[in-house]
């Protein structure tokens, strides 16, 4: 697949890209956009399973029967789990994350949508949810996925990222900003 586009010259890109051609094939984008989604979650909550996924020290072996009984677990289909296997023997797995927005990114292009990764201090309900789809449809002129994920460091407030595009109106950074606005002051 020749393109000029960045994202899938960059190695997680095209293992991306890859995936989606196969899942593509058997009919299964919608199926394995969701597993990765299980995926990203279980990565989010466990600090054991992100340091396995991200450490040089455990082998390819190691990594790959982890993934195949962690993926087990989740319900997580065979092309899914497949593909974690795959990139974990072929000592890629430490990608994991850039392939995964990567695929959302091409599934959501398959849509004719944008994905918006938004971080929030809290879990978002779904009239928030909804708000915020409608206000990033208004602004970019097309529907929106959301992938969320909660960052109790940030205080309170939103990081939203479209594309290279990014919104930080997070708490944690206004009180940053003003922490150094204070010391030029002084």
């Amino acid at each position: 697949m020749a393109t000029d586009d960045p994202m899938m010259a960059s190695v997680a890109g095209r293992y991306a890209a890859a995936l989606f051609d196969l899942a593509q094939e058997n009919n299964q984008q919608a199926d394995v956009e969701s597993d990765l989604g299980k995926f990203q979650a279980l990565l989010d909550m466990s600090d054991d399973l992100s340091r396995l996924v991200k450490s040089p020290l455990y082998s390819a072996d190691e990594q790959g029967a982890a993934i195949e009984k962690v993926a087990s677990a989740a319900g997580i289909g065979a092309i899914t789990t497949n593909f974690l296997k795959l990139i974990a023997r072929n000592r890629r797995l430490f990608a994991v994350d850039d392939m995964i927005r990567a695929y959302r990114t091409l599934a959501a292009r398959g849509r004719d949508e944008v994905t918006a990764e938004v971080t929030s201090a809290v879990t978002l309900n779904d009239e928030q949810v909804a708000q915020l789809k409608e206000t990033l449809k208004a602004s970019v002129g097309k529907e929106v996925q959301l992938a969320t994920r909660v960052d109790p460091s940030l205080l309170g407030g939103l990081i939203v990222k479209i594309g290279s595009r990014m919104v930080d109106s997070s708490l944690k950074t206004k009180l940053s900003n003003l922490r150094l606005a204070l010391r030029g002051a002084g």
